[in-house]
């Protein structure tokens, strides 16, 4: 069966996949097979040969959080001794680094904190808004949103709507994990059911803020689990290109890190077993992905949780973004990853190596000038990178 659901993906007008049909190939389709139909459909909602990424930086600008999911390790408790919020002026330094290498844009993420009031949010876009202009702010993901919603008694669209008016341009898809209550629930109690965040990029995107839509997977959930999760993202999608609205710039997945983590020891809920994924189900996971949107035309690999050779595969297996190079990232490292940045010549070298051009972008995925980054004699990049602060 799955050999004909394969056939019939590789013509010019193939059938929308349905969750049933899409599990057959998740669970028995072949690897090597699938992956070369999910690359011929890359090819042809991406044609010609470039593969993007994007300069820019995480900034985790709290680590004050009161959701407290089982798999991260980043978080602290509010009144723990190593609690951080970073001043606007912290910030800022790190965004003029950001400038320094052409970036373009900060992804700006942390935790639910109960004591900044709405006012802090929206003075920081405003303040950064005027000390960086070309600098596209994605900040807050639908959680912060419903926990900035909470603090001050306010719907979550008014709280987006607010942060327009100073001046973000996007809504990172962090907090999506899984959209399926019975594995989301389990894992972050806390966190709120699969329909809130939904809610709350369908009002992001009604506000035509820049979105992404994100997929953790590995925490002992079925292939019925991911391509449900897929199908809430895929339906959105359709409601948001039926209101007119852009929608989901992208599709983004990647393995739950647990390496420094004790999600897998503390013997709670259902999902405790078999934990994490390898390269294998994960390339497989991008090629499955890349075949049931077909209404999200970015698939993007994950090198800072697969490493880049991984994500070299993914481009030659459906994704055609290879992701950006963070400069810095606290989150999933706290879990486990040791390589939070990766410099413009290694995205270009990985990207050149599997037959594909590099190409600059922007957050919306307009694409940019790209400088060609060579390796110098002694196999350093020249020009010699900017370091983060730190």
């Amino acid at each position: 069966m799955w050999r004909d659901l394969l056939q019939q993906q590789r013509g010019d007008n193939p059938p929308r996949l349905s969750v049933e049909d899409a599990i057959v190939l998740y669970d028995e389709a072949d690897f090597n097979t699938l992956r070369m139909v999910a690359a011929e459909r890359r090819r042809r909602v991406n044609p010609g040969n470039e593969v993007t990424y994007l300069i820019d930086r995480n900034v985790n600008y709290t680590n004050v959080c009161t959701i407290n999911c089982q798999f991260c390790s980043f978080y602290r408790p509010p009144g723990h001794d190593e609690v951080y919020t970073q001043t606007y002026e912290e910030i800022s330094q790190r965004l003029a680094e950001l400038e320094a290498v052409d970036g373009v844009r900060v992804l700006m993420q942390g935790g639910v904190n109960p004591e900044l009031p709405l006012e802090w949010y929206t003075g920081l876009i405003e303040f950064l808004r005027k000390e960086h202009p070309e600098i596209a702010l994605d900040c807050f993901s639908p959680i912060e949103i419903e926990g900035i919603a909470d603090v001050c008694d306010m719907s979550t669209l008014d709280v987006l709507t607010a942060l327009k008016g100073a001046g973000m341009h996007g809504l990172p898809g962090g907090g999506a994990e899984m959209l399926v209550d019975d594995v989301r629930l389990d894992i972050s109690p806390k966190k709120g059911s699969a329909e809130n965040w939904l809610r709350v990029m369908m009002e992001a995107q009604s506000l035509e803020l820049t979105t992404s839509a994100t997929n953790v997977i590995g925490f002992g959930e079925t292939s019925e689990h991911r391509i449900k999760h897929m199908e809430r993202v895929r339906t959105l999608q359709d409601q948001s290109h039926e209101n007119g609205w852009s929608g989901f710039t992208s599709f983004i997945s990647w393995p739950v890190q647990l390496e420094n983590n004790t999600f897998g020891k503390r013997n709670r809920g259902n999902n405790r077993y078999d934990l994490g994924v390898g390269p294998t189900e994960y390339l497989r996971h991008v090629a499955i992905s890349r075949l049931f949107f077909d209404n999200i035309e970015h698939i993007q690999a994950s090198w800072p949780t697969m490493g880049l050779d991984i994500a070299q595969m993914a481009i030659l297996g459906g994704a055609d973004d290879i992701g950006s190079t963070m400069m810095e990232e606290n989150v999933v490292s706290a879990s486990g990853t040791t390589k939070t940045c990766a410099l413009e010549v290694e995205l270009q070298e990985t990207v050149r190596r599997a037959g594909f051009e590099p190409r600059r972008r922007d957050s919306d995925y307009v694409l940019l000038d790209t400088p060609h980054v060579g390796l110098d004699v002694q196999g350093f990049p020249s020009p010699p990178p900017l370091q983060p602060s730190k």
